[in-house]
């Protein structure tokens, strides 16, 4: 079994500090409330005062010519505005759960034609919107792009990351909010990160060891529905209070995780190994069982204990 280098150090971390011990989360580290979440907005807009590096295909002239329209500045027909300044982009950017009109948000804006960097340029104001078609946002600002590109006249080049993608901090106003159903309702559902029967069980009796009995109740291996006061205020407290609350994780399943790049290999606890032989090359592992008994001295508690040996 292959694992990315990611899940495996994540895993080999979780491991690591809950062996051994009793491995208890806060509800806020493990759920998150339904209808909280982020809304992904897009957009498409022109970045301009580039140094000769922007677009040079016919689609980026069209929306020059587009965008000047709108200011009242009409081209002649048949005249291909071939500015070396400016390039057409996307634009992205996450709206937060409960943002609110006047707030601003980051943007991420990369290049959609064959520009060849975006350093030095500036965002004109482009709306952006949801999956709905709806403007959430407008983003404008200078943009700040990390990667860099040089060459040289005897065709030689090099690039440090990617010059053609950059950032605006705070670079989108949020012009409309998005409705929630946090306070439409007397319920509130949090939904496990990881679907787990148990868990979603030792939520619920978490939670109503603390509020009372039948204030939680799970609706599934993923979902607990807790009952939550009416008023928007009252609510928040409550969440915050039900998210504080800890929760002993169900131990996970047998796994033996091998990453096939370094060729470490990490076996959690719940794995059990059957007396087995394993040749490879010159090399013979052989496990066996070797029950032990150990004699425990007066009035003391010991007991047998059994093991595996290693040959």
């Amino acid at each position: 079994m292959n694992a990315t280098p990611k899940n495996f150090v994540s895993l080999f971390l979780l491991a690591l500090f809950c062996s051994g011990s009793v491995c208890a989360e806060r509800i806020k580290d493990i759920a998150s409330i339904e209808g909280v979440r982020i809304n992904q907005l897009v957009g498409y807009g022109l970045v301009v005062g580039l140094d000769k590096s922007g677009d040079k295909n016919k689609f980026t002239g069209q929306t020059l010519r587009s965008m000047l329209g709108r200011f009242g500045v009409t081209l002649p027909p048949g005249v291909d505005p071939k500015a070396k300044n400016i390039a057409a982009v996307a634009i992205q950017a996450d709206l937060p759960a409960f943002a609110k009109q006047g707030q601003t948000i980051d943007v991420t804006v990369s290049s959609i034609g064959d520009a060849k960097s975006l350093r030095g340029g500036t965002l004109l104001m482009t709306p952006l919107k949801g999956a709905d078609g709806q403007v959430y946002a407008v983003a404008q600002g200078s943009l700040v792009v990390n990667g860099l590109s040089a060459s040289g006249q005897d065709g030689s080049n090099i690039t440090v990351n990617n010059p053609s993608v950059g950032r605006i901090p705070n670079g989108a106003t949020v012009e409309r909010t998005v409705n929630t159903p946090f306070s439409e309702d007397n319920s509130l559902i949090f939904n496990l990160h990881t679907s787990d029967f148990t868990t979603a069980n030792r939520m619920a009796e978490s939670i109503n060891q603390e509020f009372g009995a039948n204030t939680a109740r799970p609706v599934d291996a993923t979902s607990v529905r807790v009952n939550a006061p009416l008023d928007p205020g009252q609510k928040v407290s409550f969440a915050s209070m039900v998210e504080n609350l800890t929760v002993v994780l169900d131990d996970a399943p047998a796994r033996v995780i091998v990453n096939s790049r370094t060729g470490t290999v990490v076996i959690n606890s719940k794995v059990r190994v059957q007396p087995a032989a394993v040749s490879h090359g010159s090399l013979t592992v052989t496990i066996s069982e070797n029950p032990q008994v150990s004699q425990p001295a007066p009035f003391s508690r010991g007991g047998a204990n059994g093991g595996y040996a290693a040959i």
